[in-house]
């Protein structure tokens, strides 16, 4: 017995496995940019990157410099956002991203019955209103809409001569140069932003899960709560997300029909690149604009399934 536990002590023990280090950080990157999704796209990320990147930093390092700066010299300060937070451009970014939330708020409940006629009742017809929904779009935004400034001029416009040969009404008011406007404005131009991912997301929907749901007894809001706006909430998102980064930058809105009764922060941009040709006061202005809105994209991007949205689960 005890030589038995004696041979046993003896017997040559196995070294252990090597350790194999994690790949270095250039050898990942090398790994990730082999791949080939990463190299088929590869050549949009180069535009993506020198059109829309490079841009945006040229202007958040701008924001850092010195007033009336027009190139890259100066030391960098903090004085365009103190003077920022310290005086009234908080009143611009309410007005702008207040109205863009409404106009997201009226376009939802404006595209959502003519999203599901598209998509579910319209038929072959569909297409024919497909397409009188984006006419307008072959048309310049600007010309659409001095196109309703001037009918809804207050005397002379359309509307008012209508009225006044119609009814003899000779002052009748008008819409123009008020936020009434610019939120009219607003909806009008980027209805088909919303319409149409909404159509796509709304025809997701089976219909045999719509029938199973009406033969158990749901009614017709149970199914509208439980089944059509869970699926087709990845085209909502899309739409509303969409236009509402869109109606954050407008300006020709505010300009037309708004005759500047409204001050947005793309007007104070503006006049910040332009008449006062202070460009490091206009890009510190948009970089929080971008930050704002690039935090409400990310917010709403992790909540949504491009999957879905493209039919593949």
């Amino acid at each position: 017995m005890s030589d038995a536990s004696h041979s046993l002590d003896e017997r040559p023990t196995r070294p252990p496995p090597p350790v194999i280090a994690p790949p270095g950080l250039v050898r990942r990157v090398a790994q990730w940019f082999r791949q080939p999704g990463v190299l088929n796209a590869l050549p949009v990320l180069v535009l993506f990157v020198t059109g829309f990147g490079a841009p945006l930093i040229i202007v958040m390092e701008f924001s850092f410099l010195p007033s009336r700066t027009f190139g890259y010299h100066g030391t960098w300060t903090l004085e365009n956002f103190e003077r920022i937070f310290s005086e009234t451009f908080y009143i611009s970014y309410l007005w702008s991203f207040g109205m863009a939330a409404l106009t997201v708020a009226i376009l939802l409940v404006v595209c959502y019955p003519a999203a599901y006629g598209m998509a579910k009742l319209f038929g072959k017809w569909s297409i024919i209103v497909t397409f009188l929904f984006l006419m307008p779009m072959f048309v310049s935004e600007n010309v659409r809409l001095f196109g309703w400034f001037l009918f809804h001029l207050p005397r002379s416009g359309v509307l008012a001569g209508i009225i006044r040969e119609v009814f003899g009404a000779e002052d009748i008011g008008t819409l123009l140069y008020t936020p009434t406007s610019i939120i009219f404005g607003l909806v009008y131009v980027y209805l088909p932003f919303v319409l149409f991912p909404m159509t796509l997301g709304i025809a997701m929907i089976p219909k045999d899960l719509v029938e199973s749901a009406r033969d158990l007894g749901a009614s017709r809001f149970q199914i509208f709560r439980e089944i059509e706006i869970p699926i087709a909430m990845p085209g909502i998102l899309v739409g509303g997300l969409l236009s509402f980064v869109l109606a954050v930058g407008a300006i020709s809105e505010s300009k037309v029909l708004g005759g500047m009764s409204v001050i947005t922060i793309a007007n104070e941009i503006q006049h910040e690149f332009t008449y006062a040709q202070n460009w490091p006061m206009g890009s510190a202005l948009a970089t929080i604009m971008i930050g704002v809105v690039a935090v409400i994209v990310t917010f709403v991007m992790g909540r949504l399934d491009l999957d879905a949205l493209l039919g593949r689960k």
